[in-house]
């Protein structure tokens, strides 16, 4: 049933990989890139809602299967059906309606309400053309009548803890555990300014397509207290030395900022990690830090250091960055960590239409990128379009 489900989501299309960002509706996105939600001109007959699913489809592939297969979805055109998999690229909270019409609408993260947000999906169907508009999707469940699918529970606890940190499953993604995943992304959020606490704060969009090829996503959670560079490389060091122990076959390990910075640090352990994702690496501070100074000596020890020359890594720098202290030399840093280092590098060094520190959270990022970044940590291509 797992290799269906990545099958599936082959041929549904997943190299769409689009439209990610926080508080976008459905409308108001349309203005920036590929419609979002749309009605037809002439409304296809009325299509009758797929055959109800057998009680089996309480098991956990099945559910998430039913959840992630667009042509499931009743009345849409093609039009629409593409649109549903931009749609679960999408942040949570989120929600997708659709109307008998044959029109839709969706909206993902609206203040972070979910109420709102699946208000505001309803309004965008109805906009477009639906007199019936009813939800098909919420969140992580399929609620049409008939087509109930509800993803497995997301284990409340930690899988790996200790002083100054936690990893913790993303109950905002699809849940499969060590056993039955095909891997574990261990996300690392940045290290915010002024204490302020990190932790919980949701993976970036482009997360999402390992997640439905099989990935459960764990976040490493770090207390701002104690949170120093050192500490945190040391601490997932040994979260990712747990979750290998505890079944995981293949370690992704993905940040932006600070915690991108940790995940290349963990490269001077051989085994450790099969992937790194890092998005805009910094420990340094922004433009004025003194620590500017000693930036790139720094950056240079952890390229030296490297020594995982099995592991697959993604490098993202963007143009404009306030944390980059020299984007030429930073770039020529950077193009050191190849072989015999590590296995590979995918270096996006400052991609077109891209700026700031926290580019990686665009949707187009996410359009552009998603998909290639799966392939690439698996080894199924060696380069990304740009």
């Amino acid at each position: 049933m797992f290799n269906y489900i990545v099958s599936a989501l082959i041929a549904a299309g997943i190299s769409l990989a689009a439209l990610t960002g926080l508080g976008h509706d459905a409308p108001r996105a349309a203005e920036t890139g590929p419609p979002l939600a749309a009605s037809v001109t002439a409304p296809p007959p009325a299509q009758p809602a797929p055959a109800a699913m057998a009680p089996a489809a309480a098991s956990a592939d099945v559910a998430i299967a039913a959840l992630l297969d667009a042509s499931r979805v009743p009345y849409l055109p093609q039009e629409g059906r593409e649109d549903y998999r931009r749609f679960l690229l999408r942040p949570l909270p989120r929600a997708f309606a659709v109307s008998r019409e044959g029109a839709w609408g969706w909206a993902s993260g609206i203040e972070s309400d979910p109420e709102r947000t699946a208000e505001r999906a309803l309004a965008n169907c109805r906009r477009w053309g639906g007199s019936d508009c009813r939800l098909y999707a919420r969140d992580l469940a399929v609620l049409w009548p008939g087509l109930e699918a509800v993803a497995p529970a997301v284990p409340d606890r930690p899988l790996v803890a200790g002083p100054g940190y936690a990893v913790v499953p993303d109950a905002r993604f699809l849940w499969h555990g060590p056993q039955a995943a095909r891997g574990a992304y261990v996300w690392a959020h940045g290290r915010a300014p002024n204490g302020i606490d990190s932790r919980g704060a949701q993976p970036q969009p482009h997360v999402r397509p390992f997640n439905h090829a099989g990935y459960d996503v764990l976040r490493f959670d770090r207390d701002p207290a104690t949170d120093e560079t050192e500490a945190g490389a040391a601490w997932l060091r040994e979260a990712l030395a747990s979750l290998r122990a505890q079944g995981y076959r293949r370690i992704v390990v993905g940040g932006q900022s600070r915690g991108a910075w940790n995940a290349l640090q963990a490269l001077d352990r051989p085994g450790l990690a099969d992937a790194v994702v890092a998005i805009a690496p910094a420990a340094h501070g922004p433009t004025g830090s003194p620590a500017h100074a000693w930036a790139l000596d720094d950056l240079r020890r952890v390229v030296a250091a490297a020594q995982n020359p099995k592991a697959r890594v993604v490098v993202a720098n963007f143009a404009d960055d306030p944390f980059d202290p020299d984007p030429e030399q930073r770039a020529a840093i950077f193009r050191a960590l190849s072989g015999p280092r590590v296995g590979a590098l995918l270096f996006l060094d400052r991609p077109q239409d891209f700026s700031g520190h926290g580019a990686g959270a665009d949707w187009r990022f996410t359009q552009r990128y998603g998909a290639c970044l799966l392939d690439f940590a698996e080894g199924r291509t060696t380069r990304c379009g740009g």
